[in-house]
C-alpha cells in the first residue's frame, strides 16, 4: 500500500473534523490510523491558512477541551481536495481492475496451457 499523501492527509483530517469537531488530536490520529505528531502538524498548517478555527469548550468535569470549526474558507478547500482525491482514487481504481484482468488472462492461458499437457 502507498504511503498517503499530504493532501489525502488534509482531505482526511477535514472531512473527519466536519463530522464530529470535537475530536482530539488522539482521536482523529487513531480513528484515521497516522500518527499524533502528523495530526498536530496538519491541524497547525489548518489553522494557519485560516481552513480550520480552534474553539474552546468543556468537555467533563474541570477537564478544557477544543473544537476543531471548519471555516468558509476550510469547507471551499475540503471540497476541492475531495474532488483531487476522487480523481486519484478512480484512476488507482481503473489501474488496479485493468491489472486484475491481466492476471486472470495470464492464469486462464496458464491452465488451459496445463490442461492440454495432462491429456
Amino acid at each position: 500500500m502507498t504511503k498517503p499523501s499530504n493532501d489525502d492527509i488534509r482531505f482526511r483530517v477535514m472531512r473527519a473534523l466536519e463530522a464530529n469537531p470535537q475530536l482530539s488530536q488522539r482521536d482523529l490520529a487513531k480513528a484515521l490510523g497516522i500518527s499524533l505528531g502528523v495530526v498536530n502538524y496538519c491541524l497547525r498548517g489548518l489553522v494557519e491558512k485560516g481552513q480550520v478555527k480552534v474553539s474552546n469548550f468543556r468537555a467533563s468535569g474541570n477537564k478544557l477541551r477544543y473544537a476543531y470549526v471548519l471555516t468558509p474558507r476550510g469547507v471551499l478547500e475540503r471540497a476541492r481536495l475531495a474532488k483531487n482525491f476522487l480523481q486519484r482514487r478512480m484512476a488507482e481504481h481503473e489501474a488496479l481492475r485493468a491489472e486484475i484482468a491481466a492476471l486472470q488472462e495470464e492464469l486462464g492461458a496458464e491452465n488451459a496451457g496445463q490442461g492440454a499437457r495432462q491429456e
